[in-house]
């Protein structure tokens, strides 16, 4: 469903082993909102809901609720640095449209709802 590349995975690990709070994964998520129509959400945390679904990506913790699930099925994470810094990357193969920073998309679907720009 998700793909999570290595370089990302250790970073994702690293802020992991910063926290002291225990049992913390990964959660990713899509919201309403953003240029395109929706926008990208990960974060780490140490609650579940009942309808999320759990994912065990080279043996780390994922989690997605259930309604962010369609929208990142194929959905490709890199971590990538640069002169300014570092920053994770999503790849959705799943979007007609983004917006000029990334962090917003469209799908198929959503094509006839407007954006908020």
């Amino acid at each position: 469903m998700i793909t999570i590349s290595d370089t990302a995975i250790e970073k994702i690990q690293e802020m992991l082993a910063a926290e002291e709070t225990p049992n913390l994964f990964l959660r990713i998520a899509v919201q309403a909102g953003g240029c395109s129509g929706f926008s990208y959400g990960m974060g780490l945390d140490n609650e579940q809901n009942y309808n999320d679904k759990v994912l065990d990506i080279k043996g780390m913790k994922v989690v997605v609720d259930e309604d962010s699930a369609k929208y990142l099925y194929g959905v490709e994470i890199d971590y990538k640095e640069s002169g300014m810094g570092g920053g994770f990357t999503i790849h959705n193969p799943n979007a007609i449209a983004t917006c000029g920073c990334g962090s917003s998309f469209r799908t198929r679907e959503e094509a006839g709802t407007p954006s908020e720009c």
